[in-house]
């Protein structure tokens, strides 16, 4: 009997499983929100993750900036308390270029839901919930 199968098998399964912990930890530190409903705001979602210890929140590819004058990213934490974080679009991003991700500041305890908030306007143009609180 060989015993070189018996040990590739046990390799084998030991880097199987050590990849499958490494991509269900990942997974893990992944929240994809509910698509975005509102008036102007109405595609795509926005995933949180962790990178480095900081909060990110990134917009999906298809989602579509508003075409209104200052629109901007909003959070609303767990207790609705609300954050006018950063502007989507700065004179430095021309054209359909806009800010596809932030950082979540660390005076925003949690994260319930991404507003895309008109400050000119001061109207809610569509908003994305997690399904729970995002850290």
């Amino acid at each position: 009997m060989n015993m070189n199968k018996p040990i590739q098998f046990l390799f084998r399964s030991l880097l199987m499983m050590t990849t499958l912990f490494a991509v269900s930890a990942f997974a893990q530190d992944m929240h994809t929100s509910g698509q975005f409903q509102g008036p102007k705001a109405n595609k795509g979602h926005v995933t949180h993750s962790t990178r480095d210890g900081k909060s990110i929140l990134t917009l999906s590819d298809d989602f579509v900036v508003p075409d209104t004058p200052d629109p901007h990213w909003q959070l609303v934490d767990s207790d609705g308390n609300v954050y006018l974080v950063d502007k989507l679009k700065t004179k430095a991003l021309v054209g359909d270029k806009f800010k596809k991700e932030i950082g979540v500041p660390s005076y925003v305890k949690n994260v319930s839901k991404v507003v895309i908030w008109c400050a000119w306007a001061e109207a809610n143009l569509g908003e994305a919930s997690f399904s729970s609180p995002v850290h």
